[in-house]
């Protein structure tokens, strides 16, 4: 159950809530996800006469692979996410209609992304369907538990990271069809992102301690919602050597942008425990930027090394 200033909060955001649904509405835009699928490249599969998936047959890239691998299998796990966001949030009012409008949307990314990748036989479906079995089968629980601030904080980052991995997937998948696509999710990601982020500006008004201590627990803890996929860390550093999504990113793309939106390190009048957390986040904050140059001196140092063998 939400505790005591998470429902406060819930019910004064209200009013909140029912604008940035009727904003999200007028800015999204009608699309489909079977114009973005070239549906002369598909051929039977051996089930049916055909042939089975080889890895020649492939156009794009093998970092894109696995980003399309984990991006997919995200998406796969939407009755998780929507379970929980409506527990959270609540399935009445302007939140309800939220959350079923939200779901929607996320539904097709799923549809989009998987009938691509099956149509042009960019991932073995066999692999693919083997490891959504897996996944959702493991099921999703938010690490932040029913925390209404929490949960808005997450999502707000989350959805923005999301959308910068979608979009930086496409650009590396070196296929100008996937990239449109991928393009096209971006975009609804980044609606997502600007509600969520706009719904927490004005939690911050309400309870501006009990918001910064959410948004420092969240930026300290923050995973994607795919970690629990099998293989996930090293399908993360293969993703991470191509600049598809690394540190550098999460610290300049998305954290920074969100965070500097909310004005959380000019705001005023946090009491004791505001000002503890958000002297935690500054903290962290510096640790992450610090790691990030590290991990892009490593890996040009690799890549130079590799360049240097091929000479």
């Amino acid at each position: 159950m939400p505790e005591a200033i998470d429902i406060k909060v819930l019910h004064e955001l209200d009013g909140t809530v029912e604008a940035e649904l009727n904003r999200h509405l007028s800015m999204a835009k009608e699309w489909f996800p079977h114009d973005y699928v070239p549906w002369s490249q598909g051929r039977d599969f051996a089930f049916l006469g055909g042939a089975d998936w080889s890895p020649e047959e492939s156009n794009v890239t093998p970092a894109s692979r696995e980003a399309l691998l984990v991006n997919l299998l995200t998406e796969d796990n939407l009755p998780g996410y929507h379970a929980a966001i409506a527990r959270i949030m609540g399935k009445e009012g302007a939140w309800g209609q939220w959350v079923n409008r939200w779901t929607a949307e996320e539904n097709r990314h799923g549809i989009v992304i998987r009938d691509f990748l099956t149509v042009t036989r960019a991932i073995d479906p066999v692999v693919l369907e083997r490891a959504r079995m897996q996944h959702m089968e493991i099921g999703y629980e938010p690490d932040h538990g029913d925390k209404v601030l929490h949960g808005v904080a997450y999502v707000s980052f989350q959805e923005l990271a999301t959308r910068v991995s979608h979009r930086n997937t496409g650009k590396a998948s070196g296929d100008s069809l996937c990239e449109q696509m991928m393009q096209r999710v971006a975009a609804d990601e980044n609606l997502h992102m600007i509600f969520y982020r706009n719904v927490l500006a004005a939690a911050i008004e309400i309870a501006p301690n009990e918001a910064m201590r959410a948004i420092t627990d969240v930026v300290k803890g923050f995973q994607m919602p795919g970690y629990t996929i099998d293989g996930f860390l090293r399908k993360s550093v293969a993703i991470a050597n191509a600049g598809i999504y690394d540190l550098r990113l999460h610290h300049d793309e998305v954290l920074m942008p969100v965070l500097r939106k909310w004005g959380v390190f000019e705001l005023e009048g946090l009491d004791a425990e505001g000002e503890k957390a958000r002297e935690e986040l500054s903290d962290f904050m510096t640790g992450l930027d610090e790691a990030a140059k590290k991990f892009e001196e490593r890996r040009e140092a690799r890549r130079a090394r590799i360049a240097a063998r091929a000479e």
